[in-house]
């Protein structure tokens, strides 16, 4: 009798603890994710660098964005984008490379990052206004004729997101690039059905709860519509899930897209494991992709 009782306290404990543990897996740390990703991600930014000036672009939205600009020496520039909660701090070693070749470059913080203004969404859900303040920018100027871009983590995703909405991107870099939405998420088979997904419906629900909008053109949708774009996708050798998206998105729009993958490397740490190989890689894309297109 007593060792019945025994296991029943050890059922009911352990039922308990399982059902804890369910909660805090799928409604708790989605929740406080979907908080966190509407929380400012605001800071000062460093000196541009050499060559580059500080500038200020509005969005149709009326939002302010903070950037730095230098002009092309060979008629063309690329939008660069930093990743979730960073700032153009994050990518200046990405703007160097590229003015060194002669390319423009406009490295913007994304909104309610760095000196931006506009309410946050770490997901990027709002990405593709400030691409658009981006590239008509750019069309101001007359030393730019052709308009590339290159983002590191939701940086990438908000451009691939972005490239039907504004095909004046003519090519483009994307490093990192897995998810933002549900749609997104789903994109690898493995993903699919309702527990598996669970998390990030209820992420995306609340990150809608807190503020953060709706969700933007999925990426696969966004980049089969946009038939004559060539990418570049750069996933980390260590980051099993950026290898297995970025081969689906570069299937979807096979032959135009290549995947690199580069060994050893961490989640955007492309340029500083190998940087020789990534410049050449990023900058002969370019070149053949943008220069020609003149």
């Amino acid at each position: 009798m007593l060792s019945r009782l025994r296991f029943r306290r050890l059922l009911r404990w352990t039922l308990i603890l399982l059902a804890l543990a369910l909660i805090v897996l799928y409604l708790a740390l989605p929740l406080v994710y979907g908080f966190y990703a509407t929380r400012s991600a605001r800071a000062t930014v460093g000196a541009p660098p050499a060559g580059f000036e500080a500038v200020r672009l509005t969005t149709d939205d009326d939002v302010s964005l903070a950037a730095w600009y230098a002009p092309p020496r060979n008629g063309t520039a690329i939008v660069l984008l930093h990743g979730s909660g960073n700032s153009r701090d994050a990518v200046r070693a990405h703007a160097e490379m590229l003015a060194r070749s002669g390319f423009g470059v406009l490295a913007l913080d994304l909104r309610g990052h760095g000196e931006s203004g506009g309410d946050i969404n770490r997901l990027g859900w709002q990405g593709t206004q400030d691409v658009g303040a981006a590239v008509r920018y750019l069309q101001t100027h007359e030393e730019v004729r052709v308009i590339g871009g290159l983002g590191l983590s939701v940086g990438g995703e908000i451009l691939l997101g972005a490239a039907s909405e504004h095909p004046a991107l003519h090519a483009l870099v994307s490093e990192g690039a897995t998810y933002r939405s549900l749609d997104e998420f789903e994109a690898l088979p493995e993903h699919r059905g309702f527990l598996n997904s669970l998390q990030i419906r209820v992420m995306s629900l609340a990150v809608m709860l807190f503020g953060g909008g709706r969700p933007s053109t999925p990426i696969l949708s966004s980049i089969t519509a946009a038939p004559d774009t060539p990418l570049l996708l750069i996933a980390a050798g260590n980051e099993s899930d950026e290898i297995a998206y970025n081969k689906v998105f570069a299937a979807a729009v096979s032959p135009r897209a290549e995947v690199w993958v580069v060994p050893g490397a961490g989640h955007t740490q492309g340029l500083s494991r190998a940087p020789e190989d990534y410049e050449r890689r990023v900058i002969e894309f370019f070149e053949e992709a943008l220069l020609g297109a003149q």
